[in-house]
């Protein structure tokens, strides 16, 4: 009798003890497995906010927005291989003008001016986005700077705000480079430049100065120039007084450029969102550069220097 009752004490005991066993890890699977949903949540909230800053999420794929105002940013020098390249604003002007709730589009610009090629482009789309959707207007709002260039894309908007002390105007071109040639015969130097044609070597620093060279220069300045006021002009039509100085390259005061019809009206962007367009809520549509493409661009352009001849460049300043 007491080895029966010994015997079914025993089996208790290590029934006990395999229940206990098994539910200890059942526990800890279960406690592991949430641990793991948690850290499968955190990681994927952090990959959202850094997808979110460096701009690779779409707005528009991460959900709409209400009525609002789409802001495309252009700041510095206006580059065919930068952020502010025609084809990076004019990505991010295309998707605030095709977003159905942007009520108007602000262009917000802060530039000394650059390539003319790049910025004939962006102002030539501009036209076209305004034709295709004449119910949204742009509207180009100056920071510290607005010069050549710059200049140059903000007439294509319907009217253009400034601060009284921004910087307004430099409609003229320009080509800068410099002369090696007194310095190459102080150091003893022979410059050896073999060409096919004769004007291959069109102002190369290392030669003398070419009179015929120099002309044809001038006339192609010339030739742009024209093109700059041509599209100015058109611009701004009525709204630009009758001054010779205003193609001169001269530069203004916002305050200053509104006299002399460059400008429309002093305002901000949060002011012009709020008062003039009555869409306080403001989207951000510029298109970001990542990590990626930063370091990709980077390198390329190290490699292009090295290999080839980068002795002058043609800027609208």
């Amino acid at each position: 009798m007491a080895d029966t009752e010994n015997t079914n004490k025993e089996k208790w005991e290590r029934e006990t003890l395999r229940d206990l066993v098994f539910s200890s890890l059942k526990e800890q699977k279960k406690a592991r497995n949430w641990g793991i949903f948690f850290r499968l949540l955190t990681f994927s909230y952090l990959f959202t906010l850094l997808f979110w800053g460096l701009g690779w999420l779409d707005t528009e794929a991460t959900g709409g927005f209400g009525k609002h105002t789409a802001l495309v940013d252009l700041r510095g020098e206006i580059t065919a291989d930068g952020l502010n390249s025609a084809e990076n604003i004019n990505t991010g002007l295309k998707k605030a003008f095709e977003d159905k709730n942007t009520a108007a589009v602000i262009l917000r610009i802060n530039s000394p001016g650059g390539s003319p090629v790049q910025a004939g482009s962006i102002n030539d789309e501009i036209h076209r986005l305004r034709t295709q959707h004449p119910d949204i207007p742009l509207y180009a709002v100056v920071e510290d700077i607005c010069a050549s260039g710059g200049y140059y894309i903000a007439v294509a908007a319907d009217k253009i705000f400034v601060d009284k002390a921004s910087i307004v105007g430099s409609i003229g071109v320009l080509m800068d480079g410099f002369g090696f040639t007194g310095t190459l015969e102080k150091l003893g130097i022979e410059r050896r430049l073999l060409t096919a044609g004769e004007n291959k070597g069109f102002l190369d620093p290392f030669s003398p100065s070419d009179p015929g060279q120099r002309e044809h220069a001038k006339k192609m300045l010339v030739e742009i120039h024209q093109q700059f006021i041509q599209v100015v002009q058109d611009g701004r039509g009525d709204r630009l007084k009758d001054n010779p100085e205003i193609f001169s390259g001269m530069v203004w005061t916002g305050a200053r450029s509104i006299e002399l019809g460059l400008a429309d009206a002093l305002g901000s962007m949060d002011y012009v969102a709020r008062e003039v367009i009555q869409a306080e809520r403001i989207v951000d549509y510029t298109v970001q550069e990542g990590i990626t493409e930063r370091f990709a661009k980077r390198f390329g352009r190290v490699a292009t220097d090295l290999l080839t001849d980068t002795r002058f460049a043609w800027l609208i300043r």
